[in-house]
């Protein structure tokens, strides 16, 4: 039975219509599967299978040589209560994050506000200060390393000129890991300044005349206006860098080996010396997941404590 304007089947058309609706989402549903289905596969082989095949792997004995045997918790056993280098280790990594994440926040914020000005040659000095984040890490460590080298260093010939002798900076047990905070500083400014920009770039120009003509000065709007207002990236750094420095290994693997004697050994560099030095590998997964733990632990804290001090959350 047909429809008296469009030809269409009447009660047929209504169903019609609905089935070529119920024909459209299912074939959009497939469009939708065939589009995300490369990524759900590589994320289930080369992400989340490798998760779980490591996460059992810590539960064995498995080091190349002899033959693969569950050993249940021994390996987590002996992380925490039969590797002393493991307690300094951790101890390492939370004094490079201690070092790094406030220096890094308080660098990048400062950079943001002298960069949001837009005078001539600003971009110039924008693009400077982020050239380090696309510089290759093993790149940059290696320059470093010269420039922070004992007798023939940049530094040192610098110093020499004034009459001062400088310090063996990498040899040093005490130096060796500010030295490393400094050359990792450099190397990631530019990520977290672009998103500091971007944040300031979004606060209203309103709010600053408005603390003006309430006699605010530049300082109490900056406290009480800015740092609210851009206070969700500041989140967003804050747990951006404090995962970033739990995982740093590149400059210490170049720029220390982890010396001198142990001073220098932080958690990844502690894992890859495990399993790719003495073949540990069912051990360093071990070390692995402890690293994963206290890093979702910090990521939990920082999540729920967020709304204490974060403004206009969307």
């Amino acid at each position: 039975m047909l429809g008296p304007n469009t030809g269409q089947p009447t009660i047929g058309g209504r169903r019609t219509s609905k089935g070529r609706r119920k024909l459209l989402n299912r074939e959009e549903k497939w469009y939708g599967y065939a589009f995300v289905m490369p990524m759900l596969l590589g994320y289930f082989f080369f992400l989340f299978g490798p998760i779980v095949a490591s996460f059992a792997m810590s539960f064995t004995n498995w080091n190349l040589l002899d033959e693969l045997k569950f050993i249940g918790l021994d390996n987590y056993r002996n992380a925490f209560f039969g590797d002393p280098v493991l307690l300094d280790t951790l101890s390492n990594t939370l004094y490079f994050t201690i070092l790094f994440v406030p220096l890094n926040i308080m660098l990048t914020l400062g950079l943001a506000l002298l960069m949001q000005a837009s005078i001539p040659g600003m971009g110039f000095f924008r693009t400077a200060a982020f050239a380090p984040v696309v510089t290759s890490i093993v790149v940059w460590a290696i320059i470093w390393k010269y420039i922070f080298q004992t007798d023939n260093g940049l530094i040192n010939a610098v110093l020499k000129t004034f009459g001062v002798t400088g310090p063996a900076w990498l040899y040093s047990m005490e130096l060796a890991i500010p030295v490393v905070v400094v050359v990792s500083l450099l190397k990631s400014l530019g990520i977290n300044m672009a998103i500091f920009l971007a944040a300031l770039k979004d606060v209203p120009m309103m709010y600053y005349e408005a603390a003006r003509i309430d006699g605010a000065s530049r300082w109490r709007a900056f406290w009480h206006v800015t740092l609210p207002l851009i206070s969700p990236s500041m989140f967003l750094v804050t747990m951006i860098t404090i995962i970033g420095s739990m995982k740093v290994f590149g400059q210490i693997y170049i720029m220390t080996g982890g010396g001198p004697g142990t001073s220098t050994y932080v958690m990844v560099y502690y894992i890859y010396e495990q399993a790719f030095k003495y073949y540990e590998f069912g051990y360093g997964t071990a070390i692995a997941f402890i690293l994963f733990v206290i890093i979702l632990l910090l990521t939990l804290v920082q999540w729920y404590g967020r709304k204490r001090w974060i403004h206009f959350e969307q």
